[in-house]
Formats: structure tokens, C-alpha cells, sequence
């Protein structure tokens, strides 16, 4: 049955799909590609163009609220869907938790404050030919799983053994996104080792070990959880219901559910692309930065351009709904850099290391694959900073200095 429009609604629909796609518009409106077409013959009977003003102001409020009337259902329908799903299905609360208490308490003097980490972009499941970076990279499954011993082993032997009295009340370790390869590209989806739901279930194992061993060392684990844009289950990206066409939410909420009944764990899955917190009275913002409203860098400033006026951006909007951060933390751009005054981001590295666009389509300098390490500290902020390599190629030398004497 074909729909009945008014003049002001048709005109509408005409508006839309001028400046975009016929499935874009059909998704706009909620309709099939059947009701479009016939839409736009109702359209050339009456004589009506996406330029033809509609005195009616009436019917052009109408159409206006119908759209929002149909927006707001759909929005209700992700949030009633994600409820029930986080309920029935996994036996979680609708909503997470608050964060922990301890991360808040002040910490008694003298003490190393809170470690914090992100895990990010580890690609799980991608394939990287060493031939076609200049060898200076691979990565596959079997790689994946030796960087992220690595990972877990650096960070305790950071943590412990070069900081000073390592008491901590616990670790807050971000899960910041693009944990897995996806197939949002064709080219991925030929390379990939093995499917989506394969990797998926690997990972959710390997991180249910990695985060207990974690926890077996420093006592707490605050586990706030961001999606990213590979884990997404559409070929572009949305804006609507984000969060929850995304592989990585399921994720999340599985490991929430393994260790619900872990008090040593806590974990934090908003229904957004941003999570919020506190540290020791330093407020973070967690995304995975492929929404910082500005476009990539490019071979020559590389990433810092793009994400120092992103993370502005992001500041300023943020502070209009009264969610002030002291530090941004994402991922996202493969390249790690240490929150800094004048910007203040952390930038996580890739468990992936160095691929084939970073090195084709943007040409952009060699990153070894590496992950964030910080500390807070309730008087000073964020105090050491540590990029922590996850492989093992660096050259050592005995020699402490070297040194060329210049003849005379």
C-alpha cells in the first residue's frame, strides 16, 4: 500500500534524496526502495520538485514532526532492545554500574597513585605480509597472541619493578575499540584469518585470561569499554544505534558477564561511543578517536594535526553539557603520544603494528606496535608515562654511551 503524503512530506523526501543515495534515503525514512519510487512519480504527477516551496506551513511542521516522531522510535527501540538484551541474554543491570569506589579515594602519600592502560586496536584476526611493509612487520593470529603476553608481562614488570612503593589499589585498563579486524573492507574480508564469529570467540578467551591475570596481580580491575570502527557490523558507518551494531558491545558484555560475579571486577559499557570517569580526581574521556569530528593526517604532520584539532573539539562540546575532562584517551591512529599541556590526549599505539595503508595510502612514519601505560596520581595528575612495546627487535648494547673522539 502506497504511502499518503502530503505535498509538504513529499517535498521533504524529494529534499533528501537529492543530496544523498537511494538507500541512504530509504534508511532516513524508514522505507523501501518501492515507496521511494513511487514517491517520486506521485511527485512528477503533481508537479512537485525538491525545490518547490511549500506555503502550507502546517503541513510542513507535520512532516517535520512525524520524522522526529519516527526518529524517537527508532532510538526507544535500540535503547528497549540493548535493555532487554543486557537482562534476559547476559543477566547484566540495563544500565552498568558507577565506577569503583577506589578509584576515587585519595591515595595516602608517597604512594604511586592508579596505573592505567588502553588496550586498543589490536585487529584481531588480520593479516599483515611482511612483504609488503618492507618487512618490517607481520602479524597474524599467532602474533596477536605473543604481543599480548607481552603486553601483560611489561606492565606488571613496569609497574612493579620500575616505580616507586608499587602499592596500588588497583589498574584501570580501557578497551578502546577495533579489538577485532571486521569486514568493513573488501580486502580484509579476502585476507582475514578466519570469520568474524571465529575470531571473535578466540579473543573474548584471550582476554578473559589476560584481564585475570591482571586481576591476580593488582587486587582491582575498573574496566570501562568503548566501541571502535572496525568491530561494526554495517559496510559504513552509522550514527544511529552505533554502539549496538557493533560486534565489540556483544564482546564487552560477554566478558561482563564472566566475571559478574568477580568482585574484583568492574565494568562500564555505555550505550555511546564515549566513556566518562573519574580518577583520583582526574576526569578522563574514553573514545576510540575515529569520531573527533575531523578528518586524518597525512604523510607529512602525520596524526597530530587531525587530533589536536579533534580533541579541542571534542573539549568544547563536551563542556556545554557539563562533561569537562582533564585527559582524552583514544586509539584509533596507530601512533602513540603521551598526553601533553598543550594537547591533552592520550593517543594509543596498535597491538597490529605497522600495515599496508599506513605505509600506501598514507605514507606515514614506521610505529612499532605498542600500547599505553600512565599513572595518576591524586596531587599531581598524570605523572609517568610509558609506551610499552610488544615486540622484541630492538638492538641492546653492553655499552652505556659511545662516543666518537674528534682528531685533531
Amino acid at each position: 500500500m502506497a504511502d499518503k503524503l502530503s505535498d509538504a512530506e513529499t517535498v521533504e523526501r524529494l529534499k533528501y534524496r537529492k543530496t544523498h543515495s537511494i538507500g541512504e534515503t530509504c534508511e532516513h525514512f524508514g522505507i523501501k526502495t518501492t515507496a521511494l519510487r513511487q514517491t517520486i512519480l506521485d511527485a512528477k504527477a503533481k508537479g512537485l520538485t525538491a525545490d518547490t516551496v511549500i506555503r502550507d506551513e502546517v503541513s510542513v511542521l507535520r512532516s517535520k514532526v512525524k520524522l522526529l516522531q519516527r526518529d524517537l522510535a527508532a532510538i526507544e527501540k535500540h535503547n528497549d532492545t540493548a535493555e532487554s538484551i543486557r537482562k534476559t541474554i547476559y543477566q547484566l543491570a540495563a544500565a552498568t554500574p558507577e565506577p569503583p569506589d577506589w578509584l576515587i579515594k585519595e591515595r595516602p602519600a608517597g604512594l604511586s597513585g592508579v596505573p592505567m592502560t588502553i588496550w586498543s586496536d589490536w585487529h584481531w584476526g588480520e593479516t599483515v605480509n611482511p612483504v609488503e611493509v618492507g618487512g618490517v612487520n607481520a602479524f597474524n593470529r599467532t602474533i596477536a597472541k605473543q604481543r599480548l603476553k607481552r603486553l601483560v608481562e611489561s606492565t606488571i614488570d613496569l609497574a612493579f619493578k620500575h616505580m616507586t612503593n608499587p602499592n596500588y589499589p588497583g589498574i584501570v585498563i580501557c578497551l578502546g575499540g577495533d579489538m577485532i579486524s571486521g569486514n568493513i573492507h573488501e580486502e580484509l574480508r579476502d585476507t582475514n584469518e578466519g570469520y568474524v564469529q571465529q575470531t571473535l570467540i578466540e579473543l573474548q578467551e584471550e582476554l578473559i585470561t589476560a584481564l585475570t591475570i591482571m586481576a591476580n596481580k593488582f587486587g582491582k580491575v575498573f574496566v570501562p569499554c568503548v566501541v571502535g570502527n572496525h568491530g561494526r557490523s554495517t559496510l559504513k558507518p552509522r550514527t544511529k544505534g552505533r554502539v549496538y551494531e557493533n560486534y565489540e558491545w556483544n564482546l564487552y558484555c560477554q566478558l561482563e558477564r564472566h566475571f559478574k560475579n568477580d568482585k574484583r571486577f568492574r565494568f562500564l559499557v555505555p550505550g555511546e561511543t564515549d566513556a566518562y570517569f573519574t580518577v583520583l580526581g582526574h576526569r578522563f574521556l574514553l573514545t576510540h578517536g575515529d569520531t573527533l569530528g575531523v578528518k586524518g593526517g597525512d604523510g607529512i604532520i602525520g596524526a597530530i594535526g587531525p587530533i589536536a584539532r579533534g580533541t579541542f573539539k571534542v573539549g568544547r562540546s563536551e563542556a556545554q553539557i557539563g562533561r569537562d575532562f582533564d585527559t582524552m584517551v583514544i586509539g584509533h591512529w596507530h601512533t602513540y603520544t603521551p598526553r601533553g599541556d598543550s594537547v591533552p590526549v592520550i593517543v594509543n599505539g596498535a597491538l597490529k603494528g605497522y600495515d599496508e595503508y599506513a605505509r600506501l595510502m598514507l605514507r606515514v612514519p614506521y610505529a612499532p606496535p605498542s600500547q599505553a601505560l600512565w599513572f595518576v596520581h591524586g596531587k599531581h595528575g598524570i605523572t609517568a608515562q610509558w609506551q610499552v612495546y610488544l615486540d622484541d627487535k630492538r638492538k641492546t648494547d653492553n655499552e652505556w654511551v659511545k662516543f666518537q673522539q674528534r682528531r685533531t
